[in-house]
C-alpha cells in the first residue's frame, strides 16, 4: 500500500514576558534552562531554582539534566556568540534529551544572561518540529515512538517572537526528508508524479507534465538520453506554478534532480555506491519543499518549479558512453560516463526553465561525490553566475544555519570539457574537480543571462542528522533558499 502524503508536525508554542517561576513546573513535563556559558551560577537568580544552581557546582559538562521535584530540567550552556548553525545543533541535543522522559509539554526558559532569546527560540521551536515528524515505516510492527510533543511553553521574553517562517520552512524540510526516505519501488517517477500533483491540487498550483512524447517534441535529448534505459515509461519533467494573490514584478524558477534510482547505467556504481541511491532525487524534493514553505508564506513573487523525474537504469537500451546526444538548445554532448546523469536531466529542464526569462533560477541536486570530498556532508557548495551575489548566499547559509561555501566558475574550467566529436564533453573520466566541471556544464544551458545559482547538496545526508534535524537525510537547502529568496527583496 502506498503511503500518504505526510501531515505537517503540530506544536503549540506558547510565549510568555513573565519570568519562569516554579508554579509553572506543574503545566510541564520538562524544563529546559539556557544559561550563559561560564555564567552558569547565574541560574540561582531564577526563584526556586537555587537547589538546581548549587548542583551545577563542578558539572563542566555543556547539558546537565537533574531532578527538579518531580521533573527534569536540563541547563544548557551556550556561548554567547553561537551561530545560528550551533544554536539548531545545540537544540536538536536538548530534544533528544527530554524526549527520552516522553514529554508532551516542553518549557523552555532563560538565565539572565542569554540575550540571543528570540534565535534560541527559533531553534528549539525547528528541532521540535523535525523531531516529532514521522518519517515513513514500512513494517507491519506498530512505530515505537508513539507519542508526540503538543506544546512548547516559553518564558523570560522580551518580545513575542515571530514563527510563521520556522513552520513553514519546518514543513517543506520535513516533506523533503519523507520523500527521500521513500524506497525506489515506493517512489518511481510515476508515483512521485501522484504526490506532486496531489500537493498541486491541495495548494492551488497549476501542474503540468512533460513526457517522453513532449520532451521528443522539444528535442530534448539530454533528458530522454538518460531514461531510454527504463522499462517503464514514465519519466518526465513536472512544471508547477504558484502565482502570489497580488500581481508580481519578480518571479523566480525553481529546478531540482529527481533521479529516484541511479544504477550508474552502463558504467554501474559497485552495490556499496549503489546502496542508498533511492536518495538520488533529493535536488526535487528540496525544489518541491522549498514551494512549499514560500507558498505558506505566501510569496510576493512568482514561482516556476520544475522537477526532472527520471531513473538510470542499465539495459540494452541504456545510453553508453561515446554516444553524442542533442540538447533542447541543439548543444551536442559526447557522453564520458553514463553515471553523470544527473547533469544530463538538468541541461534540458535548465533550458527550459530559463527560457521564460525567470527573474532567477535556483537548481538543486545530489550531483557530485566531489563536492562531498571536498566539503564533508556539513556544508554544500554553491555555484552561480553572478559573481556579486555570493556574500549573500554565504550570510543567507550563516542565517539559516544551512551552510554553504562557493566554489569558481572561471571560463578556462571549459577547455577541461572540449570534445573532438561534440560541442561540449558531459564530464571527464578521471573526475578532476568534477563539482566545478558539473556547474560550468549546466552553465551552458541557462538561457537569456538570467541570473543562476547551483547548489550541490553534499549536506543533504549527514550521519546522526544535522543541525536541527535528527535524521540522515536533512532536508538541506530549504531553510537556505527560504532564507536567500525572502531577503534578498531586502
Amino acid at each position: 500500500m502506498q503511503p500518504a502524503l505526510p501531515l505537517p508536525s503540530k506544536l503549540d508554542v506558547h510565549q510568555f514576558s513573565r519570568a519562569f517561576s516554579p508554579q509553572d513546573l506543574d503545566q510541564l513535563d520538562f524544563l529546559i534552562v539556557v544559561a550563559a556559558k561560564g555564567d552558569e551560577k547565574a541560574i540561582a537568580a531564577k526563584a526556586g531554582l537555587e537547589k538546581l544552581a548549587a548542583r551545577l557546582a563542578g558539572r563542566d559538562k555543556e547539558n546537565v539534566t537533574l531532578p527538579l521535584g518531580e521533573r527534569l530540567v536540563t541547563v544548557a550552556r551556550l556561548a554567547a556568540d553561537a551561530t545560528a548553525f550551533e544554536m539548531l545543533d545545540a537544540a536538536r541535543k536538548w530534544l533528544s534529551n527530554a524526549r527520552l522522559s516522553r514529554p508532551a509539554v516542553l518549557g523552555l526558559a532563560f538565565d539572565d544572561g542569554v540575550t540571543s532569546r528570540e534565535a534560541i527560540v527559533e531553534a528549539v521551536t525547528a528541532a521540535a518540529l523535525a523531531a516529532d515528524f514521522r518519517m515513513p515505516k514500512l513494517s507491519t510492527q506498530p512505530p515505537k515512538d508513539d507519542y508526540a510533543l503538543r506544546e512548547l511553553h516559553v518564558f523570560d521574553l522580551d518580545r513575542t517572537v515571530d514563527l510563521a517562517r520556522t513552520f513553514a520552512m519546518s514543513e517543506g524540510g520535513n516533506l523533503a526528508r519523507w520523500l527521500a526516505a521513500l524506497p525506489g519501488n515506493y517512489l518511481t517517477p510515476g508515483k512521485y508524479r501522484e504526490y506532486v500533483e496531489q500537493l498541486a491540487g491541495d495548494n492551488g498550483w497549476e501542474a503540468e507534465f512533460l513526457d517522453e512524447e513532449t520532451l521528443k517534441q522539444k528535442n530534448a535529448g539530454a533528458f530522454l538520453a538518460v531514461v531510454q534505459g527504463s522499462a517503464d515509461r514514465d519519466a518526465g519533467i513536472m512544471h508547477l506554478r504558484y502565482r502570489p494573490r497580488q500581481a508580481a514584478e519578480e518571479s523566480i524558477a525553481l529546478v531540482g534532480k529527481g533521479i529516484c534510482f541511479d544504477t550508474g547505467g552502463n558504467n554501474l556504481k559497485s552495490a556499496k555506491s549503489m546502496f542508498g541511491m533511492h536518495g538520488d532525487m533529493q535536488g526535487s524534493a528540496v525544489a518541491l519543499g522549498t514551494l512549499l514553505a514560500l507558498s505558506r508564506l505566501d510569496a510576493p513573487f512568482e514561482i516556476d518549479c520544475w522537477l526532472a523525474l527520471a531513473q538510470n537504469h542499465i539495459g540494452p537500451r541504456a545510453y553508453k558512453m561515446n554516444d553524442v546526444i542533442t540538447a533542447s538548445d541543439g548543444t551536442t554532448i559526447e557522453i564520458v560516463h553514463t553515471d553523470a546523469e544527473g547533469r544530463m536531466v538538468l541541461a534540458d529542464t535548465l533550458a527550459l526553465a530559463s527560457a521564460a526569462r525567470p527573474g532567477m533560477v535556483m537548481d538543486f541536486a545530489t550531483l557530485t561525490g566531489a563536492c562531498v570530498h571536498a566539503l564533508g556532508t556539513r556544508y554544500s557548495g554553491v555555484f552561480t553566475n553572478r559573481e556579486d551575489r555570493i556574500f549573500d548566499l554565504i550570510e543567507a547559509g550563516k542565517r539559516s544555519g544551512e551552510r554553504v561555501w562557493p566554489f569558481p566558475q572561471d571560463r578556462d574550467f571549459d577547455e577541461l570539457l572540449e570534445s573532438r566529436i561534440a560541442d561540449v564533453k558531459q564530464c571527464l573520466i578521471e573526475g578532476e574537480a568534477d563539482h566545478i566541471l558539473a556547474g560550468r556544464f549546466l552553465s551552458r544551458f541557462v538561457k537569456n543571462d538570467v541570473p543562476w545559482v547551483h547548489v550541490d547538496l553534499a549536506a543533504s545526508e549527514s550521519k546522526g542528522g544535522l543541525a536541527h534535524v535528527p535524521t540522515e537525510f536533512t532536508g538541506f537547502g530549504v531553510r537556505f533558499a527560504v532564507e536567500y529568496l525572502m531577503n534578498r527583496r531586502g
